[in-house]
């Protein structure tokens, strides 16, 4: 069995807006890329707007914006959390949210 600590971490987070209006989506996906992407130990990064085309019983449809980042390991991703970049864009955009769900696991 894999040691945990050396595993990829999937975190993926899912925000529902208080404002749901393109114009609000938008600048939420902007702020992820501006204060999210390129931290050290990222092996995959994405975020963008619920894709609502994808409309089936299972596809849940209660978030406006999904952000994906798989880091290489449970330490890089344990530095992300408390980067000043990260905290920013908490502090920046907290007060337009309504929801946010987080799923972190082992991949």
């Amino acid at each position: 069995m894999l040691d945990p600590a050396s595993q990829s971490v999937a975190h993926m987070v899912f925000f529902t807006l208080k404002d749901r209006s393109p114009s609000a989506v938008g600048t939420l996906v902007a702020s992820c890329h501006e204060h999210l992407a390129g931290h050290d130990g990222v092996v995959y990064f994405s975020a963008g707007e619920r894709a609502p085309e994808f409309d089936r019983p299972v596809n849940d449809d209660q978030f406006d914006v999904a952000l994906h980042v798989v880091f290489e390991d449970r330490a890089a991703h344990d530095v992300y959390q408390q980067h000043p970049r990260h905290l920013k864009f908490i502090e920046t955009n907290k007060e337009t949210w309504a929801q946010v769900r987080v799923f972190d696991s082992r991949v």
